[in-house]
């Protein structure tokens, strides 16, 4: 079962290549990716706190807590399963982009703008909504430039939004 979905993953990189083909998509997800960066999970929160200094201020508490969490914990699971990166692991794979690390599993990426979206739809509402379509978009730029499998989008995107959901019964603001 396992053997299965590793190839499935990795039939499911090879599929994006056709796509990264056309400069429209490459240009779009690199921007995407670099959304995905930190800058967001800082000033979004901030943001917030300058329109709404009550709401600012519980999305600021949320967001910090959340990331004392997730931070180490991606680490932690990164470098203790090791999975290799799309163009480590399948042969002549041309990656977009040079990642940070040299570990796939999980992405921390799609992790912190998990946690910052999820976080932000429980504050905020509706209102936040399309944070979480960012979010995912954050996720597919990472398989399109080649740093990334699908599971380790969807590990990121579980454990951001796991992370959110635990801080958000524990912390009562």
């Amino acid at each position: 079962m396992l053997k299965r979905l590793l190839e499935w993953d990795k039939q499911l990189v090879l599929d994006c290549l056709g796509k990264r083909e056309l400069r429209f998509w490459l240009t779009g997800a690199r921007s995407i990716s670099r959304s995905g960066d930190g800058g967001m999970q800082v000033l979004f929160p901030l943001f917030i706190f300058l329109l709404n200094p009550i709401l600012g201020q519980e999305l600021v508490i949320l967001v910090a807590s959340g990331f004392l969490i997730e931070r180490p914990l991606y680490w932690l699971l990164k470098n203790s399963l090791r999975r290799k990166r799309p163009y480590d692991a399948i042969p002549d794979f041309q990656r977009i982009i040079t990642a940070s690390d040299h570990f796939s599993f999980p992405s921390g990426h799609t992790a912190a703008a998990f946690l910052l979206a999820t976080l932000s739809v429980a504050v905020l509402g509706i209102s936040a909504l399309p944070l979480m379509i960012w979010a995912m978009a954050v996720g597919c730029s990472r398989v399109m430039l080649g740093v990334h499998f699908p599971t380790d989008i969807v590990a990121g995107a579980l454990l951001g939004s796991g992370i959110a959901i635990g801080v958000l019964q524990y912390i009562n603001i």
